[in-house]
């Protein structure tokens, strides 16, 4: 641990979901462009440990980082935006602070004091702030969760209040991102939102220094200067932060409105290099001028609310990228699938995705699209949940394993080609049991996962409670399924594919977290090239049936 130099914390105000984390973390590829060292963290202030037990539903994708934390979604933006490796103390939540002072106090490490919010909860949380400081880092950016204003969040502010007390004013910088929202029957943007945020945030102590005003159109100079009077915030520090296309563009419009300068301006860091932007806007410039399309279906069960899948949403896009295609993603409910609609509902897609996921539910639609896709030749990528069925898949369809399945999903199945981790067994808790964070995997040679990593050892992230069964390994391999990659130990079975196909292959792992937009994951980079492949074989089939049809009505 090292001393805190800088920091930025960056706040939320009137609503929830105003973007806070890609703001955050498009400060952090600003300052990078600058050539500064930053790290990122989120402070969260529900009362869970982690995410990890908490509904896809309420809170969107578990992110997890190498050493295994499974943490809020908002760090997979840090690391997709920045060159930061995030850990386990790069997200802090009540839960976990709270359950740091009790198990302080149950030791007797206050000494009969009695435990209260201040100053015990915020020094711990002042603490969780000091702890990622490490020598070689020239700025921290933190971000607080939820909004100015909720109860939860009083002792995380109050914490960064002191913090900018304690190391000066000139080390720290207050972002607040607010909105300004266009009232339509009034025909007129509306600054009272931001103003009374902003209110709400000086009555406990904290002057923003810098406004991102989230709006739907330009925010005129008039309003600007309107805000920047009635909040005591500098013309050039009230920052229009517009809707756009793409997450992936607002470091652009930050830079365009010189946020980084004036940071360093508040900092008083002089003499640092030019921004360069270079490879980012090389990036965009891919995005926006794609040379063509392909579109893969993802089969999940969170499908409704695809911040469950966020990362992986993520790694698609930059797989194209790599190819200068445009994904698009097609959402399939994977329990409307049956044997019988799945040419119907899959037929027109270039890929097929089967994601991670957990209980029984959509399971038998996620083995039928697996099935079609084999059949069909069309190329096939799973992910943790997406290797299981599609093991699932090949037992009982090609090997006549019958009724084969995963213990996870029916403990009475005769053939268990997969089942709970042998280190997990009568481990019931559910919160940080799993087989977590970076592994190292060997692929075996010739195949292609070892085409496409282009190496024959990677590390990858995982998050899962079941493996495969090694006792059924004869048989599915016998068959012509490859297991083509594997802990070094021999004991967990990471990648499995199929030489006959296309492309056809699952790994235990999730690749999609460590993708990013300028270095795609080498999975999703030659799945979404697979893809495109077959997209342009379909082109040529339907161009030579239309000439065909079209000889067979000039020749009758």
């Amino acid at each position: 641990m090292g001393s805190v130099k800088k920091c930025i914390f960056v706040t939320g105000g009137v609503v929830s979901s105003l973007g806070k984390g890609i703001a955050a973390a498009s400060l952090g590829c600003l300052l990078e462009s600058r050539g500064l060292r930053v790290t990122l963290q989120k402070l969260d202030p529900y009362l869970n440990i982690d995410p990890g037990t908490m509904s896809p539903f309420q809170h969107g994708e578990v992110f997890v980082t190498d050493d295994g934390a499974e943490t809020d979604l908002d760090l997979g933006h840090y690391e997709r935006f920045t060159h930061a490796r995030l850990t386990q103390a790069n997200n802090v939540t009540s839960g976990r602070i709270y359950e740091r002072i009790l198990a302080k106090e149950r030791r007797g490490d206050y000494l009969g004091k009695t435990v209260q919010v201040i100053p015990h909860v915020t020094n711990e949380i002042k603490d969780a702030v000091r702890k990622i400081a490490t020598d070689d880092l020239d700025v921290i950016i933190v971000e607080i969760g939820g909004t100015v204003g909720d109860i939860e969040s009083l002792p995380f502010l109050e914490a960064i209040r002191q913090m900018r007390h304690e190391l000066g004013r000139s080390n720290c910088v207050f972002v607040h991102v607010t909105l300004v929202p266009w009232i339509a029957a009034a025909g007129e943007l509306k600054t009272k939102p931001t103003q009374h945020s902003v209110k709400e945030l000086r009555a406990i102590g904290i002057q923003p220094d810098i406004l991102l005003c989230r709006t739907e159109t330009d925010l005129p100079q008039e309003l600007r200067e309107k805000i920047a009077l009635f909040c005591d915030v500098d013309k050039d520090a009230v920052i229009a932060a517009r809707d756009v296309e793409s997450v992936y563009r607002v470091p652009m419009n930050l830079a365009q409105q010189g946020v980084d300068d004036i940071i360093l301006r508040y900092f008083g860091m002089k003499d640092l290099p030019k921004r360069d932007l270079t490879a980012w806007e090389e990036m965009l410039d891919r995005m926006k001028h794609p040379e063509d399309e392909v579109t893969i279906g993802v089969i999940g069960k969170y499908v409704d609310y695809e911040d469950s899948y966020k990362s992986l949403k993520e790694a698609l896009l930059h797989g194209g990228l790599a190819h200068k295609i445009q994904v698009h993603l097609r959402w399939v409910e994977a329990e409307s699938i049956t044997r019988e609609t799945a040419h119907q509902q899959l037929g027109e897609l270039d890929g097929i995705l089967v994601p991670g996921g957990f209980g029984t539910r959509g399971i038998e639609g996620m083995i039928e699209a697996i099935r079609y896709a084999r059949l069909e030749k069309v190329p096939y990528f799973g992910i943790c949940l997406g290797m299981q069925t599609m093991v699932i898949e090949y037992g009982r369809n090609v090997c006549g394993l019958k009724d084969a399945h995963s213990t996870e999903f029916d403990p009475g199945t005769p053939h268990r080609l997969f089942f709970k981790l042998r280190e997990l067994k009568g481990v019931e808790d559910l919160g940080g049991t799993m087989r977590l964070g970076s592994w190292l995997c060997n692929l075996k040679p010739d195949t292609l996962a070892a085409q496409a990593y282009g190496s024959l050892e990677v590390h990858e992230r995982h998050r899962h409670r079941y493996e495969f069964n090694r006792d059924y390994e004869k048989e599915i391999t016998s068959k012509g399924m490859v297991v083509s990659g594997e802990t070094p130990d021999g004991m967990y079975v990471e990648i499995c594919e199929l030489p006959d196909h296309p492309w056809f292959l699952g790994c235990q792992f999730h690749p999609e977290f460590k993708s990013k937009p300028l270095e795609p994951q080498p999975l999703f980079a030659s799945f979404v090239g697979a893809a495109y492949r077959h997209h342009q074989a379909r082109a040529r089939a339907e161009e030579a049936a239309e000439a065909e049809q079209f000889l067979r009505v000039r020749i009758s």
